[in-house]
């Protein structure tokens, strides 16, 4: 299977050099050193373990024009860079292509097939005048959602914190002949890969902690067991949370866990820093609009309010905005 990973980081990476390593051929879009590394020794990865597993194998382009059409694209970029990778997209794209979307957040294509009043309906969130449906056929869509941990530790090296299951589903909840296929590569490669009836009830066990605790760290430098073991955060987040599982069951999605126990998932995972908080400490653009803004935006089309989400969208958006302007980072010192 030939599969392209647009955006060689940490999950990208980890992806690209386990189905590599397993004998798809894989390509990465990368740039700069990042480029460099992987055309000089392939792509590796740090297990949890310690263990080095190495992809020699793995090759990479900077222009899409030179890796050519491929059966599998995987995007593995942050929701609000999809745009700009669209004026490339095309050669990677054969009349049979899937575009596995592994993106954090609500997706562009999220009324896509989805049975009811809303089927069709595009979200000005996360695609603002629909120039990504536009470019990218939604029957070319899978959806994906990224469970572990990883980080880029230097170009070409991924360290694998913990996890290695990867949820794919086709929109409608189909098992088509593709989503199969992309499941048993996934397994072949050493990944948990179920194939999901329903992928955006997946979606939002994920989203309904992102939410809220991405905003929050964020605005407060505080870890995933900071937030959940200080009172007032705790019930903030909890707020926020029912907000949006109104929203989503308003949607049609059922919740298989209760909102305590997703609380408690988070207290779980210790003193992480989310990755919207990694992103204020190091200065880059934050994921806001695809998860909350859209959550808010979902609200306002399902007639449901949504009051403590825009408040942490409004709060973070300025904080966004204020980093930008300044082109600069936040993080806490040592006193």
């Amino acid at each position: 299977m030939k599969i392209t990973i647009v955006g060689a980081g940490a999950i990208g990476g980890y992806l690209g050099a386990r189905l590599s390593a397993a004998g798809e051929d894989v390509s990465f879009i990368a740039r700069g050193r990042n480029l460099e590394a992987i055309r000089a020794r392939g792509f590796r990865l740090i297990l949890e373990d310690g263990s080095e597993l190495a992809a020699p194998e793995a090759r990479a382009f900077e222009r899409t024009e030179d890796a050519g059409p491929q059966d599998v694209v995987v995007l593995a970029v942050k929701a609000h860079q999809v745009a700009d990778l669209l004026p490339g997209l095309p050669a990677l794209l054969a009349p049979h292509t899937s575009v596995v979307t592994m993106i954090n957040g609500v997706p562009w294509w999220y009324f896509h097939k989805l049975a009811g009043p809303y089927e069709g309906r595009q979200l000005q969130s996360v695609d603002p005048g629909g120039r990504i449906a536009a470019a990218i056929a939604p029957e070319r869509i899978l959806g994906g959602i990224v469970y572990p941990a990883a980080e880029l530790v230097e170009p070409g090296l991924v360290r694998v914190v913990e996890g290695n299951r990867f949820t794919i589903g086709e929109p409608d909840g189909s098992r088509s002949e593709r989503v199969e296929a992309l499941s048993q590569a996934l397994m072949k490669a050493g990944f948990k890969a179920p194939v999901a009836r329903d992928i955006r009830a997946e979606l939002w066990v994920k989203l309904w902690g992102n939410l809220c605790f991405n905003p929050i760290s964020a605005l407060t430098h505080a870890t995933l067991e900071d937030i959940t073991r200080f009172g007032p955060t705790r019930a903030l987040a909890a707020a926020a949370m029912a907000e949006a599982q109104a929203v989503a069951e308003a949607l049609g999605v059922r919740f298989r866990i209760t909102l305590e126990q997703r609380l408690a998932g988070a207290e779980a995972v210790g003193a992480h820093k989310t990755s919207m908080l990694q992103d204020v400490e190091h200065g880059r653009a934050l994921e806001l609009e695809a998860l909350v803004g859209a959550v808010a935006e979902l609200g306002r089309i399902v007639g449901r309010p949504t009051p403590t989400v825009d408040a942490l969208y409004a709060l973070a958006s300025l904080l966004a905005r204020t980093l930008a302007a300044q082109k600069g980072r936040l993080a806490l010192q040592p006193a």
